[in-house]
């Protein structure tokens, strides 16, 4: 299982760095709410991201088990959302600022805050599917799936946390660096063919 941890927290890395929900909703509570703000945001995402894991641990364990045909179909939606999803963001780059969009208010109480990182994560369709998708592929063979489906979620959760708190001193020491649109563009770009190379790893995955 030590083994396998490597590629899966930078493939869980590059999903993290990918705009949209979890990304803007970062930036927005650092840049309006500022960093106490973010950080209690970040929590909240990290909670559910362990959320999601646990539900696919629990609910894959025994399917994938038993079904060949499953994995395959589960495998190919998720390929095909991926790339789905790098097409759109691949389309922001006709605006101004690319995908990284923060055009919202920021919460900035504790609970306030947790509660917006949290629900920002449970109704990202990105984190159910890498949850449903891509952990499951990571998990060796003999080990058991759902545990190991979990194990990597706490993983996954700790590289996101890493990242976001990378990303909330970065716009506390550059803020007008990242306010450039020509920068926020070139990520936009950069992420959008990480998210290409997640569905190639996907769809030459086998079952377990």
């Amino acid at each position: 299982m030590l083994s396998v941890i490597p590629a899966f927290a930078l493939t869980a890395l590059i999903l993290a760095m990918v705009p949209g929900q979890g990304v803007a909703m970062v930036l927005r509570q650092s840049l309006v709410g500022g960093r106490s703000a973010a950080f209690y945001s970040v929590a909240g995402n990290s909670t559910g991201l362990l959320i999601w894991g646990a539900m696919s641990g629990v609910g894959l364990s025994a399917v994938f088990a038993k079904s060949h045909l499953a994995f395959n179909i589960l495998k190919w939606c998720g390929v095909i959302f991926l790339i789905i999803l790098s097409g759109q963001t691949l389309w922001q780059l006709r605006k101004e600022f690319g995908k990284f969009d923060i055009d919202s208010g920021a919460k900035t109480s504790f609970f306030a805050a947790y509660r917006l990182g949290l629900l920002t994560n449970l109704t990202n369709v990105k984190a159910a599917v890498f949850a449903v998708a891509f952990i499951p592929q990571f998990v060796p063979k003999g080990f058991n799936l759902g545990f190991g489906i979990f194990l990597l979620a706490c993983v996954q959760a700790t590289t996101s946390t890493l990242w976001y708190t990378s990303l909330i001193f970065a716009v506390h020491k550059s803020s007008i660096f990242l306010a450039r649109p020509a920068v926020r563009r070139s990520l936009t770009a950069i992420s959008a063919i990480g998210i290409i190379f997640l569905a190639i790893g996907l769809a030459v995955t086998s079952p377990r």
